[in-house]
């Protein structure tokens, strides 16, 4: 199960930069979940507890109830709330039945302090996904 976690985050660009060392440790410390359509996966102002890669299926996000964008595999979430240690931003909801590779907050927090190039590149990311949240407040 780990290679395929491993096969997984080789594909996701936020992991390019890692060599196969580093993805095989992440991903032996990842676990795969399945939801069912129409099950919520993470909830809005709920507390963290991982970080999420879809491995198959597809799901919806929405904040305060208004649908934000889709998630197919290759995509991830759940870091805004671990990076901010604050609750979720937005409730992710599967559309269809799904897999996902989940890493705990712990791991998470080793994840980014041993692959700086990580951090980086979900700084980035945080900050477009906040600011979209704020645009639609205004």
């Amino acid at each position: 199960m780990a290679s395929d976690a491993a096969d997984l985050l080789r594909q996701v660009p936020l992991f390019s930069d890692l060599d196969k060392r580093e993805l095989d440790h992440i991903a032996n410390a990842m676990k795969q979940r399945t939801f069912h359509a129409g099950q919520e996966i993470a909830v809005e102002g709920e507390s963290a507890v991982g970080f999420f890669v879809i491995e198959d299926g597809q799901a919806k996000v929405t904040v305060r109830g208004e649908q934000r964008r889709m998630l197919g595999p290759g995509d991830y979430f759940g870091e805004i709330a671990l990076i901010a240690n604050r609750p979720r931003k937005a409730t992710v909801t599967a559309k269809t039945p799904m897999k996902l590779e989940v890493i705990g907050r712990r791991e998470f927090q080793t994840m980014l302090h041993d692959n700086p190039g990580i951090a980086t590149e979900l700084l980035g990311v945080t900050a477009d996904r906040l600011s979209d949240i704020e645009d639609s407040e205004t």
